[in-house]
């Protein structure tokens, strides 16, 4: 018997490198891996099933694992997080000095159910007491016209949300006042040009996340891997080869991070913060798996369910393929 096809769609992330130029191999696979921006990769996944395998928005598949549509099933493997108090963008002239005064406002956000803006609002909600009720909303393309909900919601009537107009962009909005604040992954292009009318709602944001961490211990999850049920039911033992090729990945990334004879990135303290990383993280800094990441999940799942996201708080061993969430021991 051959190796089965897969196709994964994943971006091109250092720690997914050596799966993606072959250096590590999934065990009874001929792997083709597609290196898609991820927000092409959401797109043609939710909508379409187009991969065997892809990257997926957690938020997302948390709503699709409740709707039962896609079929889908996730590996616990988590290939982005990010701190979220970044991505906080405010009008200069908006009267916003701090999370507080966001209440009232109107904010922009590209898709309401994506990961990082239930992070941004739950962080609100429960840093600084701004409640996403207390916020107007307004949903559509950041930087181009017409963008669209990848996956369709059910939202709590007390929610003030509505869609731009079909030649509006948020980014525009923002600068020109039209919208208060933006939440969103990517800078917006009046704030990498420097335009004085956009800037962060909180500048000193590597500090404040490494006290948010300290106190929470929450790196947040973007993103897990999401297999069809249709391919994953004809292959089970697959999600198990599947986690190992993506730990092993990781792994050759992770030691040859701390290779310092010289500078491997365009970065001239990334040496200092790698080390300074490794202070307060430890040894682990992008765990894989259930246990390791539960308390994580777990507020994800509590801040989809406040926000009216999911229904109900799912379990979280339902989320993930069941050979998973065990280890053979010798």
């Amino acid at each position: 018997m051959g190796k089965i096809h897969l196709t994964l769609a994943c971006w091109d992330y250092d720690r997914t490198r050596a799966l993606q130029d072959g250096r590590v191999q999934v065990e009874g696979v001929e792997l083709t891996y597609l290196p898609l921006r991820v927000e092409e990769t959401f797109w043609r996944m939710l909508r379409y099933q187009e991969f065997d395998a892809a990257e997926l928005s957690m938020g997302s598949y948390l709503m699709a694992r409740e709707k039962g549509f896609p079929k889908l099933i996730a590996i616990p493997v988590f290939p982005s997080r990010a701190f979220r108090h970044s991505c906080v963008y405010i009008n200069t002239a908006s009267g916003i000095k701090e999370p507080k005064d966001l209440a009232g406002k109107r904010v922009g956000v590209p898709e309401y159910q994506i990961t990082m803006a239930i992070w941004a609002r739950g962080i609100l909600q429960h840093e600084y007491g701004v409640k996403p009720e207390q916020m107007k909303w307004f949903t559509g393309g950041e930087e181009h016209p017409g963008r669209e909900d990848k996956i369709k919601h059910d939202l709590p009537k007390s929610l003030d949300i509505r869609p731009i107009g079909p030649d509006q962009t948020l980014s525009s909005m923002l600068e020109r006042g039209e919208i208060d604040a933006m939440i969103s992954a990517h800078m917006p292009s009046p704030f990498v040009r420097r335009s004085p009318k956009v800037r962060r709602l909180i500048p000193n944001f590597p500090e404040v996340e490494r006290d948010y961490y300290r106190r929470t211990k929450i790196f947040p999850v973007m993103h897990t891997v999401a297999l069809r049920e249709d391919f994953y039911e004809k292959n089970l033992w697959v999600a198990q080869s599947l986690c190992k090729a993506f730990a092993e990945s990781k792994s050759i990334c992770q030691e040859a991070m701390y290779e310092f004879s010289a500078l491997k990135y365009m970065l001239a303290w990334s040496i200092a913060g790698m080390e300074e990383e490794r202070e307060l993280f430890g040894e682990e800094l992008w765990p894989y798996g259930l246990e390791a990441n539960r308390h994580v999940l777990e507020t994800l799942v509590q801040y989809a369910h406040e926000q009216g996201l999911i229904k109900s708080r799912l379990e979280l061993k339902s989320l993930f393929a069941p050979s998973t969430l065990d280890e053979f021991k010798i």
